[in-house]
C-alpha cells in the first residue's frame, strides 16, 4: 500500500509516526509524501493548545481532500479527547491514544492495512531516506519514545488527560529499538516521553533514567544521543555526570513555563527561581558548551505586569540558548480554565512580542560564542542556493548543542546523514555559517 504519515505537537508525537513509519516500510508498504496518491493516510493529532487542535482539523481536512478514496485514520490527544469531531472533519478510522504503539497491528486485524510482501533486506539510503521524506519536517535523527503518559498535575495542560498515567517501556525494548536504528545507519536519536524524567518511577526505579541513560551508552554503538524535555525537579546533581561520555550530546531542554514564583505556584511547577538557577549553573559548571532551551508561557490567568516583568528578567539573566513562547491558551478541563483573572488577548500579544524579542536576543548571543570554533554537526537536509551557473545546496544541521548550522556545496554532494567536523566561521539569519574542510 501506498502510506502516508505525518504528525504535529511534539516529539513524542514524532518518535510515534517515525516507528509507525518505520514498520510500515518494513512490512513492504511504501510511503508517500505530500502530494503523491496515498491508499492509507495516518495523521498524529495535538491538542496542546486551541492552535493545535485548529491545526490538526485543517490537516485532516486537507489530508481528506488530497485523497478521497484512501482510508483517513487519525490518532493522538486530539482524537483521544473528541472522537466526534475527528469523524466530522473525514476521519474513517480512530485509534485510541493507549492503542497507539499497536497501530499497524490495529489496522491489519482491521483489514485497513492489506498485505504487503516483506523487504529481505533494506540498506541505509533506501530505509531511513522514505521515513524521514514522507514526514513533515522529517529529520536524520529517530525520536525514541522510551516513556508515556504523565502524572504531573500542571493547571494550565490538557495532555495528562490525553496521555493518562505515566508508563515506562522496559530497558531491554528500548536498547533492542537504539541497537536496531543504529543497524539501520541513524547516527543520532532522541529519547522522549511526555515525563521523560519519570521514566521508571512507575517500576520502582527512582533513578531510571540515569540508568537508562548510563546502559545505553555502555551497551550500544549509537554514535549520538540526545534527551528531549526534561522536568527541571526530576534532576539531581550527579545526573550531570553522565556527560562525562561525549556521545551524550551538550544538550538540556528544561522547561521553566514562567520566570516568575507566583505565577509558578499558580501554574503547580514544582521549581522557583532559586532552584531553577542552581540547577542551571551546576549543568553549566558540568557540561562544556551546554546549550539550555526552555519553554515560556505568558498571559498565564493571573500574569500581573509586575509578574511579568519578573519573569521577563529571569529569562533574561537565565541566558538560555533558545525559547519556545507559547500564549496562554484556555483550554476547558484544564484548572487554570477556571481561574480568575484571565488575561486580555492584546495584553498576551504584546507580551509575547516582548518575549519573542527577548528570545532572539539570547539565541544571538549565545551563537556568537561559538564562531570560529569547529563543531560536529549532523545534516539533516538541503536547499537550492544561487541563480543558474552558481547554483549550490545548502545544507542545513544540527551541532551537538542544539545550534543550527548552515553550508554551500557542490550540487552532487549528498550530506544527509553524515556527521562532519564543521568550521563556524559566521553568524547567518538564524544560524551558523559552516564551513567543510573536506566531505566524505
Amino acid at each position: 500500500m501506498r502510506i502516508r504519515v505525518d504528525s504535529i505537537g511534539c516529539r513524542l508525537n514524532i518518535s510515534e509516526v517515525e516507528e509507525m513509519a518505520r514498520s510500515f516500510v518494513a512490512s513492504g508498504h511504501r510511503l508517500v509524501g505530500p502530494g503523491e496518491v496515498a491508499d492509507l493516510c495516518v495523521f498524529n493529532t495535538c491538542t496542546v493548545t486551541n492552535m493545535a487542535a485548529r491545526k490538526s482539523r485543517k490537516i485532516i481536512r486537507q489530508m481528506r481532500r488530497a485523497n478521497p478514496h484512501a482510508t483517513l485514520v487519525v490518532t493522538g490527544c486530539y482524537a483521544d479527547l473528541s472522537p466526534q469531531e475527528m469523524t466530522t472533519v473525514g476521519a474513517d478510522f480512530i485509534v485510541d491514544n493507549q492503542d497507539k504503539d499497536r497501530l499497524p497491528e490495529i489496522l491489519a486485524e482491521q483489514n485497513i492495512l492489506r498485505d504487503a510482501d516483506p523487504i529481505p533486506a533494506v540498506d541505509t539510503a533506501s530505509f531511513i531516506n522514505p521515513v524521514i521524506n514522507s514526514i513533515e519536517g522529517g529529520h536524520t535523527r529517530a525520536f525514541i519514545k522510551v516513556q508515556d503518559g504523565c502524572d504531573n498535575r500542571c493547571t494550565f495542560c490538557i495532555v495528562t488527560v490525553a496521555r493518562g498515567a505515566g508508563r515506562s517501556r522496559s530497558l531491554a525494548d528500548v536498547l533492542a529499538e537504539v541497537n536496531r536504528l543504529t543497524m539501520l545507519g541513524y547516527q543520532e536519536a532522541v529519547l522522549s516521553g511526555v515525563h521523560l524524567g519519570s521514566y521508571g518511577h512507575d517500576q520502582g526505579q527512582t533513578d531510571g533514567l540515569y540508568q537508562l541513560i548510563k546502559t545505553i551508552l555502555a551497551e550500544t554503538d549509537l554514535p549520538r544521543l540526545r534527551l528531549s524535555s526534561l522536568e527541571p525537579w526530576d534532576l539531581t546533581p550527579d545526573f550531570f555526570e553522565l556527560w562525562d561520555n561525549q556521545r551524550l550530546l551538550p544538550h538540556l531542554h528544561l522547561p521553566l513555563q514562567s520566570g516568575c514564583d507566583a505565577t509558578l505556584r499558580r501554574m503547580a511547577r514544582r521549581t522557583s527561581q532559586v532552584e531553577f538557577a542552581a540547577l542551571l549553573k551546576k549543568a553549566r559548571t558540568v557540561i562544556p558548551d551546554v546549550g539550555i532551551s526552555t519553554d515560556i508561557i505568558v498571559g498565564f490567568p493571573g500574569e500581573t505586569e509586575a509578574e511579568f516583568a519578573d519573569s521577563i528578567s529571569f529569562v533574561e539573566a537565565m541566558g538560555f540558548s533558545k525559547l519556545h513562547i507559547f500564549r496562554y491558551s484556555r483550554r476547558e478541563g484544564t484548572a487554570a480554565a477556571k481561574m480568575r483573572g484571565q488575561v486580555h488577548g492584546k495584553t498576551v500579544q504584546e507580551r509575547s512580542q516582548q518575549m519573542h524579542i527577548l528570545g532572539a536576543r539570547l539565541e544571538e548571543q549565545f551563537r556568537q560564542k561559538f564562531v570560529g570554533r569547529t563543531m560536529p554537526v549532523l545534516w539533516e537536509g538541503n536547499e537550492p542556493f544561487g541563480f543558474g551557473l552558481n547554483l549550490t545546496l545548502r545544507w542545513s544541521g544540527l551541532t551537538g548543542n542544539y545550534l543550527r548550522v548552515v553550508t554551500q556545496t557542490a550540487s552532487e554532494t549528498n550530506l544527509r546523514n553524515q556527521v562532519t567536523p564543521t568550521q563556524l566561521v559566521d553568524v547567518a539569519l538564524g544560524a551558523l555559517q559552516g564551513q567543510i574542510d573536506s566531505i566524505k
